[in-house]
């Protein structure tokens, strides 16, 4: 069966989705990323909603909110990033949703981060034309672990 993937703006509504989302305890050991508390979560979204450079959207899957997709800077390159609720795992959401970005941004190149353990969220990205170009470790929250990755370029 064919599902259909589509992007739209993230609304105000689809906030407490992306916060479960982000508390899966098998994402957050898949990402090695710690999960935020409500009230940091709702703040930080409302900092990158608020941001113009920041290209947002939710994702859809058969009009159910599956997740989100963002493109931004980070010192000074064009990041691209994702992220899914696990009922939309393995269905090829997050390869046809990265496909529909890639044709709305432009700016190339473009620039991914993945844990080295989220060998899925990996394959999305080559399977979209991102090579491994290095390696990083960097500590996403103060006094949280550090997060060893693949750094992914797409030209």
């Amino acid at each position: 069966m064919d599902r259909i993937v589509e992007l739209r703006n993230v609304i105000q509504d689809d906030l407490p989705i992306f916060f479960e989302h982000q508390r899966d305890p098998l994402a957050l050991a898949m990402t090695d990323f710690p999960a935020r508390e409500e009230e940091a979560f709702m703040a930080h979204w409302r900092k990158i909603m608020a941001d113009e450079n920041t290209f947002l959207k939710t994702i859809l899957c058969d009009g159910q909110v599956a997740g989100n997709i963002l493109s931004f800077d980070m010192d000074g390159k064009r990041e691209v990033g994702y992220w899914l609720g696990r009922d939309f795992w393995g269905m090829g959401i997050a390869s046809e949703a990265l496909t529909q970005v890639l044709g709305l941004v432009a700016m190339r190149p473009l620039y991914a981060h993945v844990s080295k353990r989220n060998r899925a969220s990996r394959r999305v990205l080559e399977k979209c034309g991102f090579i491994v170009i290095g390696e990083d470790v960097w500590e996403p929250l103060p006094g949280e672990k550090e997060i060893e990755e693949y750094v992914l370029e797409l030209r």
